[in-house]
C-alpha cells in the first residue's frame, strides 16, 4: 500500500473516531485517538474552530482535553465523508484534507454541520501520526442531515 494510500485510509478512520452513540463508553481521547495523533512530538498544533474557545492545542492530551467534557455528555455524534481524502506525500510529512458531514445531538440540542479538516502527518517510527490539525465548521439548517448514510471509499 503506497503512503498515499496510508493516510487516506487513516484520515478516513480518523473521522468515525468521533462517532458516538446512545450508550457508548465515556469518551477516551487517548484511547480512540493513539493510532492517530503524535502524543510525543513537541511540533504539535491542534485546533478546530467547532471549540467555543478557538483554542490551540500543544499536544494531543490538550487536545483531547479540550473534547472530552463535550463528547462525554453527547447523545450521539454521527458522520459521513462528503469530499476527499485528498493526499500529498512529500518524504517524511504528508497532508490530507477531508470533507464530513456531522449530525451532533446533545441533552438539549441537536446540530447538523459540514467540516474540512486538513491534518498534516509526520512519519514516526510507530507510524504516521497527526501533527497538525486543522478543522474549519459551518452549521448546517436544523434537519439539513435527515436520512444521513456514510459514503464508503471506492
Amino acid at each position: 500500500m503506497s503512503d498515499e494510500q496510508v493516510i487516506a485510509d487513516l484520515h478516513s478512520r480518523w473521522v468515525f473516531g468521533w462517532e458516538r452513540g446512545e450508550g457508548d463508553a465515556p469518551f477516551d481521547f487517548r484511547r480512540t485517538f493513539d493510532e492517530f495523533y503524535d502524543f510525543d512530538s513537541p511540533d504539535v498544533r491542534l485546533y478546530d474552530d467547532f471549540d467555543p474557545e478557538q483554542r490551540v492545542a500543544t499536544t494531543a492530551v490538550a487536545y483531547g482535553a479540550i473534547w472530552e467534557p463535550a463528547f462525554r455528555k453527547m447523545i450521539s455524534a454521527r458522520h459521513a465523508v462528503d469530499d476527499g481524502p485528498h493526499v500529498v506525500v512529500g518524504g517524511e510529512l504528508a497532508a490530507s484534507t477531508l470533507a464530513f458531514v456531522a449530525r451532533i445531538t446533545m441533552p438539549d440540542a441537536r446540530t447538523d454541520m459540514r467540516t474540512t479538516t486538513s491534518l498534516v502527518w509526520h512519519r514516526t517510527p510507530k507510524g504516521w501520526r497527526i501533527v497538525r490539525e486543522h478543522n474549519s465548521s459551518k452549521e448546517l439548517p436544523t434537519g439539513a442531515l435527515d436520512g444521513m448514510r456514510a459514503r464508503t471509499r471506492t
